[in-house]
C-alpha cells in the first residue's frame, strides 16, 4: 500500500495540486466539491422533505426537473473528489472515515435513484398518497447525506498521516 501511496503522492498531478503557488488550483477544486455537495445533498434533501410532507401544497411532479442537476452535481463531486484524493492520498486512504463517507454516499445515491424510479416515474405521483416506504426512503436519504457530510468534514481533523512518513500534528 505504501508504494502505491508514494507513487500517487509523488506524481506530477498530486504535487501540482498540493504545491502550486497559484491560489486558484486547490481552492477551486475544494470550492467545486463544496458547490457540488450543496446541490447534490441539498437538492436531494429538498425532495426528501417534500416527500415527508413539508410544503404539501407544492406539487411533487415538477421536482423531477431537479434530477439532471443532481446527477451533474454528482459528476462534479466525483471529479473534484478524485482530484482531492490525488492531492492527499495517504490522508484519505489510511482513514476509516473516508471509507465510511464513500459507503454513505453510495447508499444515498442508491436511495436517490430508488426515489426517482419509485415516486417520480409514476404519472399519478400527485394524485395518489405516498406510501410508508416512500417516507422511509426519504428519511434514509436525509440521514445518509447528513452522515456523509459529517464524515467528509471530520476527514480534515481525524487523519493520522497527511503524507507518507510525515505524522500529522494533532
Amino acid at each position: 500500500m505504501d508504494s502505491f501511496l508514494a507513487f500517487v503522492e509523488n506524481g506530477a498531478l498530486s504535487t501540482f495540486i498540493r504545491e502550486t503557488p497559484s491560489v486558484f488550483v486547490y481552492p477551486a477544486i475544494i470550492t467545486l466539491h463544496t458547490l457540488g455537495m450543496g446541490f447534490l445533498a441539498g437538492g436531494s434533501i429538498a425532495i426528501d422533505l417534500r416527500i415527508l410532507g413539508l410544503a404539501p401544497r407544492m406539487a411533487l411532479a415538477p421536482m423531477a426537473k431537479f434530477f439532471p442537476v443532481l446527477w451533474l452535481a454528482l459528476a462534479v463531486n466525483a471529479v473534484s473528489g478524485i482530484l482531492l484524493l490525488i492531492a492527499y492520498p495517504t490522508k484519505a486512504l489510511t482513514n476509516p472515515l473516508f471509507y465510511a463517507k464513500l459507503v454513505l454516499i453510495a447508499v444515498a445515491v442508491v436511495v436517490l435513484r430508488r426515489i426517482r424510479t419509485r415516486i417520480f416515474d409514476d404519472p399519478q405521483v400527485d394524485q395518489t398518497p405516498l406510501e410508508r416506504e416512500d417516507r422511509m426512503l426519504a428519511l434514509v436519504s436525509i440521514a445518509s447525506w447528513l452522515a456523509a457530510i459529517a464524515a467528509g468534514r471530520l476527514l480534515a481533523y481525524t487523519y493520522r498521516w497527511e503524507l507518507l512518513g510525515i505524522p500529522a500534528i494533532m
